[in-house]
């Protein structure tokens, strides 16, 4: 495998906006976990992904966040990077997002994405009442995405 070229320019905070408008990805997973007081574990991610040829930008995003990490979809046949960490999340993804504010319907899914995240930062996601909050936000986030539960299937599962 050829070596991966990060020599160009810096990127620009408004580029970056503009790049995850088209390409990029803020979303809630749940995973069932039945050890869990509500049976379910709550993980959410920013990502970004490129195919082969234009993977490099990837290490750019990374360089300009200082966080997260890349690595191969065998799944979606890309390269992803991703951010997961929820203290990253507060205090690098959020803050830029902030300030360069998506313009596309994007946002709307970003707006609920710092909503669950505070929820978060509150242990909510570790009640009933705050679990059903989140199912409720994520609803109506990434329409075109795939969801391997729906909402009342997941309400079901809630122990507490």
């Amino acid at each position: 495998m050829s070596s991966i070229n990060v020599s160009y320019q810096t990127l620009r905070p408004e580029y970056i906006t503009g790049l995850v408008d088209g390409e990029g990805s803020f979303s809630i997973s749940f995973n069932p976990r039945p050890k869990l007081k509500v049976g379910w574990e709550t993980r959410p991610s920013f990502s970004l992904t490129q195919n082969y040829r234009s993977r490099d930008i990837l290490y750019k995003l990374q360089e300009f966040f200082t966080c997260g990490s890349i690595r191969f979809s065998k799944k979606d046949n890309c390269w992803k990077f991703e951010v997961r960490s929820i203290d990253e999340l507060i205090n690098k993804i959020i803050p830029h997002f902030k300030n360069y504010p998506l313009q596309t319907e994007k946002k709307h899914d970003f707006e609920k994405f710092e909503k669950i995240i505070n929820l978060m930062i509150q242990q909510k996601h570790l009640e009933k009442e705050g679990l059903d909050e989140i199912f409720s936000l994520t609803n109506n986030m990434n329409i075109s995405g795939k969801r391997k539960f729906s909402q009342l299937k997941m309400s079901d599962k809630v122990i507490v």
